[in-house]
C-alpha cells in the first residue's frame, strides 16, 4: 500500500452514491487515530493538511508517516493539500510525493481563478495527481484561513460549467451554504443549488466546512451528488477537549504516551460517525 491520487476513489464514490471522508490531519498522533480506524471499517480515505499543518509537521514527515501508516494497516492513502493558494509551494510537496491537491483561488476574480487553476492542473496531472478547486467562497475559520461571512458566496452553477471545461480539473468543491470552524446557529444548506450544480457538472463535488453540519443533512447532500466531506473543527474539539480533561483530573500526568491516549479515544468516536454518514465502511 502507498500514497495515491484520490481521483480513482472519489470516481468510484460518485458511481455508488457514498462520500469519501476527508479528515484533517495535525500530527503523529491525529494519523495513526484515522488511519487505524478506517482500517477497522475498511473505508477509503483522505488525510488533508492546510498549509499551515505541513509548515508545523513537516511534508516529508507527513510523507513518511503516512507510508509506514498505510503499509501497516494496508490501507491506501490519499494525502491531501487543503486550501493551498501558492503554486509554487503546491509544485514542491508534489515534488515532495502528494499526490492530491486542493488549489484554492476562490478569493481571486472568476478569471484569474481559472488562470491559477489551469496552471496547478497542468503541472499536477503529469505526475498523476489529482485537483480539486473551489468555486465560490466559505466563511468562517479553519487554521490559517480566514473569510468573513460577508466575502462568502454561494457557487454559481452556470459559472461552474465554464469553469470546470476550462481548468480541466478532478473534482470541484461548491459553496451552499456551509463554513469553516463553528456554526453559532444550524447551518441552512442550499439543496436545490446543490442539484442544479450536480446535474450540469459530471465530475466529483466536494461539500467543505461539514463539522457540525447535522448527519441528516450531511447525507441528503451525499444523496444529492456529493462524493468528498471535508472535517476538521469536530475532530480538534473532541481531541483538545478530550486531553485537557484528562489533564486536569491528572494534574501530575507528564508522558504524552499516557496522556494522548483519551484525546485519541475521543477523536476516534468523530472518525467512526463521519465514516458511518458518510457510507463508505466496507468501500475500501
Amino acid at each position: 500500500m502507498s500514497i495515491i491520487s484520490s481521483n480513482n476513489m472519489l470516481k468510484k464514490a460518485q458511481r455508488e452514491q457514498y462520500a469519501i471522508p476527508a479528515f484533517n490531519i495535525h500530527n503523529l498522533e491525529t494519523m495513526q487515530v484515522i488511519v487505524e480506524t478506517v482500517a477497522e471499517y475498511q473505508s477509503p480515505v483522505i488525510l488533508a493538511g492546510t498549509p499551515g499543518t505541513y509548515s508545523y509537521a513537516g511534508t516529508e514527515n507527513i510523507i513518511q508517516i503516512a507510508n509506514e501508516l498505510s503499509k501497516k494497516h494496508h490501507v491506501p492513502l490519499a494525502v491531501h493539500l487543503d486550501h493551498h493558494e501558492e503554486f509554487s509551494d503546491i509544485a514542491n510537496k508534489i515534488n515532495a510525493g502528494v499526490r492530491s491537491v486542493m488549489i484554492d483561488g476562490s478569493h481571486l476574480p472568476f478569471d484569474e481563478n481559472i488562470t491559477l487553476v489551469k496552471q496547478v492542473v497542468e503541472y499536477a496531472h503529469r505526475y498523476d495527481v489529482s485537483v480539486e478547486a473551489e468555486l465560490g467562497r466559505l466563511g468562517g475559520v479553519e487554521d490559517d484561513l480566514i473569510v468573513d461571512s460577508k466575502d462568502a458566496l454561494y457557487t454559481n452553477p452556470t459559472q461552474a460549467i465554464e469553469f470546470v471545461k476550462k481548468t480541466n480539473i478532478d473534482s470541484l468543491a461548491i459553496a451552499i451554504g456551509t463554513a469553516h470552524g463553528l456554526y453559532k446557529s444550524e447551518p441552512k444548506l442550499d439543496f436545490d443549488r446543490l442539484s442544479e450544480i450536480r446535474s450540469v457538472i459530471d465530475i466529483p463535488l466536494v461539500l467543505h466546512g461539514a463539522s457540525g453540519v447535522p448527519d441528516k443533512d450531511v447525507r441528503e447532500c451525499i444523496q444529492r451528488g456529493i462524493c468528498k466531506v471535508n472535517i476538521a473543527t469536530e475532530l480538534k474539539i473532541a481531541f483538545s477537549d478530550a486531553l485537557k480533561q484528562y489533564l486536569l483530573t491528572h494534574p501530575d500526568a507528564n508522558d504524552p504516551r499516557n496522556y494522548m491516549k483519551p484525546a485519541k479515544a475521543a477523536m476516534k468516536q468523530i472518525v467512526e460517525k463521519i465514516i458511518t454518514t458518510c457510507g463508505c465502511a466496507g468501500k475500501l
